[in-house]
């Protein structure tokens, strides 16, 4: 009762006493808060996809300890309403509320252009006292498995969401490693993030190169909401009555992309469902269970649901060079996987396989996927309920436009560069976070002489 006495949230759930990670007796600590300048709450407002307002994050907007260099919407508000909330360079988000395996995610952000960003509610953004930690840093120190534990033993469940007050992660204890140690942190997040820069460069140069080589470089398609079509060509034909599958834009750009050769999707590939167990089957140990939010088109992060490796040991894994493409929730993102995974996908992503790679190349066929010219065809087929849902049979029809080989060539060679770049930066960050949790078992000095010898891994 008293240790529940001293506890200023009164905490008396079992897990938070008994998950609490051990400190090392041998390392000076500092809770999180004493070394804060900001600890801030993002903007409550209404979204946009119209790109109308400030760009915002959100918390699907982390991966590997950065920020996204782009988000998917805008908060249509004014200068005077944006300013407490426009980031700085090197202020560090925090996610504090939403599934349990999304909450603590933690990345740096980073100012790459002119262009203002400001943050949602439910982010946090804390300002590190630089003279006595870097945000890397601290990024890096909420990401490694002993600042996982921390905050994870400090959120609260609840049926359809879990949350972590800031101020609960301000009593974390933080190591106060040197400044030579935290500079090597710092290096390896400035290295990554110079890959990442160069990668999205390449990406974008193979995207440029797809949609120059389509003529669709200055697509300007309609912006019209109405279109007169007949019974025949239209319900009878497509089974549709909703007005917005029929908006010009859509047949604009099947009529542009159809002056090369195409095919419909199932002609190249083909299609297959993996399963959808329900939430009872997830379990924090097993076969690792990929969905949705595990999957960007540039790659899948680790998932923390997991599946009884003895009841679905013999469904499918992903196999090298099979594309992962979503069709519920956010549709329409694809991934070719780079090798084979032991794990298993929802029944919301599908797996492509090509049929025949003589005609179309699987790097070039996923970055078609990604690119406006399937993207609107999912827009339009997935459109006009609130959670999307595109149906198999839609994707099946998705048109395909096949360029000559040696382009689908040239334009993979830029992908798998980028990807390699991506790679390059992946591994940095998580030398970072291996030195810091090396640091925390062993002690500076030994994980100072081990990493100048290179064998933290």
């Amino acid at each position: 009762m008293t240790i529940i006495q001293e506890n200023k949230d009164f905490r008396f759930d079992s897990s938070f006493y008994t998950d609490e990670p051990l400190l090392n007796p041998n390392i000076q600590y500092k809770k999180i808060g004493e070394c804060l300048d900001v600890s801030q709450y993002g903007i409550s407002i209404a979204m946009n996809e119209e790109a109308i307002g400030y760009p915002i994050y959100r918390m699907n907007e982390i991966h590997n300890m950065l920020c996204d260099f782009s988000v998917d919407k805008h908060a249509d508000v004014s200068i005077e309403e944006a300013q407490p909330f426009i980031l700085n360079d090197k202020d560090v988000l925090f996610n504090r509320t939403n599934s349990f395996e999304w909450v603590g995610r933690t990345g740096v952000y980073r100012k790459n252009n002119t262009e203002d960003f400001i943050f949602a509610s439910y982010l946090v953004r804390f300002v590190p006292k630089k003279e006595l930690i870097n945000p890397e840093y601290l990024a890096a120190f909420l990401s490694c498995k002993y600042g996982v534990q921390d905050v994870r033993r400090r959120a609260r469940q609840s049926i359809n969401q879990t949350n972590v007050n800031p101020e609960e992660v301000k009593e974390i204890s933080i190591p106060m490693f040197s400044s030579r140690l935290q500079s090597i942190v710092t290096d390896n997040f400035d290295k990554a993030h110079d890959s990442l820069l160069k990668s999205e460069e390449l990406y974008n140069k193979a995207e440029s190169l797809l949609t120059s080589n389509l003529g669709l470089g200055n697509l300007d398609l309609s912006i019209e909401n109405n279109n007169i079509k007949s019974f025949k060509s239209s319900f009878l034909s497509t089974g549709r009555l909703d007005a917005e599958y029929y908006q010009p834009k859509y047949d604009e750009l099947i009529n542009k992309i159809k002056r090369y050769p195409c095919e419909v999707l199932s002609n190249l590939v083909d299609i297959q469902k993996s399963i959808e167990p329900g939430s009872d089957a997830y379990q924090e140990s097993g076969i690792p269970f990929y969905r949705v939010s595990n999957l960007t088109k540039f790659g899948l992060t680790q998932p923390d649901i997991h599946l009884d490796k003895h009841k679905y040991s013999d469904i499918i894994n992903p196999k090298k060079d099979t594309i992962l493409l979503t069709k519920d929730g956010t549709v329409g993102v694809a991934y070719k996987v780079t090798e084979n995974i032991k794990g298993i996908t929802s029944g919301a992503v599908l797996h492509l396989n090509i049929k025949d790679k003589t005609r179309i190349l699987p790097d070039y066929l996923t970055l078609v996927l990604n690119s406006i010219v399937v993207q609107l065809q999912a827009e339009r087929d997935a459109g006009g309920s609130i959670i999307q849902h595109w149906k198999p049979s839609e994707i099946e029809e998705v048109v395909i436009p096949l360029l000559d080989i040696e382009i689908q060539h040239e334009i993979a060679e830029l992908v798998q560069q980028s990807f390699q770049l991506k790679s390059k930066s992946e591994q940095l960050l998580e030398n970072a976070k291996s030195l810091v949790e090396y640091a925390i078992e062993h002690g500076e000095d030994k994980a100072m002489r081990d990493c100048e010898l290179d064998l933290i891994k």
